[in-house]
């Protein structure tokens, strides 16, 4: 997404995000985005940059991904004009909901979305945090298409590019766009 991020906001934006050894087990290395959100210059030219691929996209609804995705997401829906959905774990909305199960590592997890507040002639930009193995954001996609709406593209922060995530949304994507701003 390089004509979008130039290299200064990307460099500020790498400065921010810290990585956190053997969390959140041994092993792992997290990478956590609270200190970006925490400065304000970083946090607007993130969410600045999210609100022209929105823009891009053509969206009319941001659907953001729990629960990172939410403080993400909704600065840009407010600051593009456009609604904002929580896409959130099986059991924290009330009310009709679309629900989908999706594989992970060791079982398999739920997530769910209000059955009407996504409907046909709705473009919804997914947008999260980190794209890893991709079975949240393949989920999304299925629940999207389910309410009837159009998946105008999928946005995150950060793509780590040692795990499988890009590649198993490919087919789920069905054309519409993926951009990483940062690729690890």
């Amino acid at each position: 997404m390089s004509e979008l991020l130039s290299e200064d906001v990307r460099a500020l934006l790498l400065s921010r995000i810290k990585d956190v050894a053997d969390y959140p087990q041994p092993g792992v290395m997290f990478k956590d985005i609270t200190p970006l959100l925490a400065d304000p210059k970083a946090f607007a030219a993130l969410t600045q940059t999210l609100v022209e691929l929105a823009v891009r996209y053509g969206a009319t609804k941001i659907v953001g991904l729990e629960a990172r995705g939410f403080i993400l997401a909704a600065p840009v829906a407010v600051q593009a004009g456009v609604g904002f959905v929580p896409v959130r774990k099986a059991g924290k909305l009330p009310g009709a909901t679309l629900a989908q199960s999706y594989a992970l590592e060791y079982g398999t997890a739920e997530i769910e979305v209000h059955a009407e507040d996504l409907s046909a002639g709705d473009r919804v930009m997914v947008i999260d945090d980190v794209l890893a193995t991709g079975g949240t954001a393949e989920a999304s996609l299925s629940l999207i298409r389910r309410a009837g709406a159009e998946v105008a593209g999928v946005a995150v922060l950060m793509e780590l590019s040692f795990l499988p995530g890009r590649a198993k949304l490919g087919a789920a994507l069905g054309g519409a766009p993926l951009d990483a701003l940062i690729v690890v």
